[in-house]
């Protein structure tokens, strides 16, 4: 197999993961946490660059929904200085493009396509989603190896999963005659031509496409040359090529950000790069993989994903489990107990507790359904929200007043700004804290407090190595978010 052909990665970061409620909400979706244990502690984001290592990369693409830009950019930051194999591709070979509303994968992959083509490059482009699980890293760069060869011949390729049972959540990929060759005539070494896509099947089909051993599921992840996709796209989807086209040509940089424009962008067909191209390609092939992969789509995938112990519980945080099997607990703020149950999913957030038979963990759509009928806040914002600067925590609320924990980030500052309607009451727990004040100058240290009242123009900045903590009390008759005026911002919110 040829080991030195150039793969260009495109990461999509936009999902939502809403079957993984409560610990995945708008605001702070599934690709942005460590849902999956490693030995690095790195989020699913992390660990879908962290996994590259060692093939051959070119420019790095991260797309992701514009409101998670900073969450994205500093994860990818951080993984290349904690992992020095990581930096090349996630620091100066990375672009971040943001995508301001959602609109499913076939707009993200033309305009990925359409940007490489922009820089020159047609090497293969590596199409993966920040949110998959993959046990076997080794396996699975070595399938990638072998699609990139593929696909420098001008296919159209996808890694098939080996399914390990009748899975009725996953599309699937019915499987014809063996293509290319590395030397060896073996099936193994070769791709298979793609004769159909199938959406997902109801038990029995699935069960007969199990049996029938011509199957594989459909993981979503695709290999192509640039030019090879654009003439797939000009044959399959020219309405959408031609709107993709113009996002691109009026795309802007927004600090270290490509922004897509937004009324262009919002005209992209909202459809899937399988409906749009990859059911129709006659250049489709697919290469068979067996990595340990999962898309963690919902409470059962993440606990089948997780260490499995005696018992068969899976049990993350402070938890406390007795004369209980085959259960995922996860806490994240407090102890829980559990005494004599078998088969439930039990989740603690700071704000939300769920509890549901594992058996039935797809159904959790049906109270994220709910959830939206109720405009609930828990849909979209965990309690702790995060910022380009740090992050805050609401610990306390009522009647014209609420109290938030906030860390600021080292070398972070936050925006120059005034509020019209409510007075803030700052206490350092710890770290040192410099405060402008209406044109003064404040340095505090841990106990030290100051107050800002209504209308004062103000910042807050941690000029040193280490995290800030501060308590932050906020009064007034409103303290919605929405009651901040910026008046100058190293972020670009003004």
């Amino acid at each position: 197999m040829k080991m030195d052909i150039i793969i260009n990665p495109v990461v999509m970061a936009g999902g939502v993961g809403s079957r993984l409620w409560p610990l995945s909400r708008a605001a702070f979706p599934k690709q942005y946490q460590v849902l999956v244990e490693n030995d690095n502690s790195l989020t699913m984001l992390q660990q879908t660059f962290a996994r590259l290592g060692g093939l051959s990369l070119g420019t790095s693409q991260l797309i992701c929904n514009q409101e998670q830009r900073f969450l994205a950019a500093e994860q990818v930051r951080r993984l290349g200085e904690e992992i020095p194999a990581c930096a090349g591709m996630t620091a100066a070979g990375l672009d971040v493009v943001l995508e301001p509303c959602g609109r499913n994968t076939a707009p993200a992959v033309i305009i990925a396509a359409l940007r490489l083509q922009q820089q020159g490059v047609d090497h293969p482009m590596l199409v993966l989603s920040a949110d998959h699980a993959i046990a076997d890293e080794a396996g699975f760069r070595a399938a990638i190896v072998k699609a990139s060869a593929l696909a420098n011949e001008g296919y159209v390729v996808t890694l098939g999963i080996q399914p390990t049972f009748a899975c009725t959540g996953y599309g699937y990929i019915e499987c014809g005659e063996a293509v290319g060759g590395y030397g060896d005539d073996s099936a193994a070494e070769q791709g298979l031509k793609v004769n159909n896509f199938v959406e997902k099947p109801d038990e029995a089909t699935a069960a007969s496409y199990l049996a029938s051993n011509n199957y594989l599921w459909n993981s979503g992840m695709f290999i192509m040359r640039p030019s090879v996709l654009m003439e797939e796209a000009q044959a399959y989807c020219p309405g959408l090529l031609a709107q993709c086209r113009e996002t691109v040509a009026s795309a802007t940089l927004d600090l270290d950000f490509v922004r897509l424009p937004e009324v262009e962008f919002g005209q992209c067909d909202n459809t899937s790069i399988d409906y749009a191209i990859m059911e129709h390609t006659q250049k489709a092939v697919v290469v068979p993989v067996d990595c340990g992969w999962s898309d963690v789509g919902d409470l059962n995938a993440l606990y089948e994903t997780n260490t499995i112990d005696e018992q068969g519980n899976v049990c993350q945080g402070d938890t406390l489990v007795n004369q209980s099997r085959n259960c995922f607990v996860k806490s994240t703020s407090r102890l829980i107990a559990v005494q004599g149950v078998e088969g439930l999913a039990i989740v603690e957030t700071k704000d939300a507790v769920v509890v549901a038979p594992l058996a039935q963990a797809q159904d959790i759509k049906q109270l994220v359904t709910q959830l939206k009928l109720q405009k609930r806040d828990e849909l979209v914002n965990q309690r702790e929200v995060y910022r380009p600067w740090g992050s805050y925590d609401s610990v306390d609320s009522g009647p014209n007043y609420q109290v938030k924990r906030i860390t600021v980030n080292p070398g972070a500052r936050l925006s120059v700004q005034k509020h019209k309607y409510r007075a803030e009451h700052w206490v350092v727990v710890s770290g040192l804290a410099t405060v402008h004040l209406d044109g003064n100058e404040h340095t505090l240290k841990s106990n030290d407090s100051i107050y800002i009242q209504v209308g004062a123009i103000h910042s807050l900045a941690n000029n040193t190595s280490a995290p800030l903590h501060l308590i932050e009390v906020q009064s007034g008759s409103y303290l919605g978010e929405d009651d901040i005026e910026r008046l100058e911002d190293l972020y670009g919110r003004c």
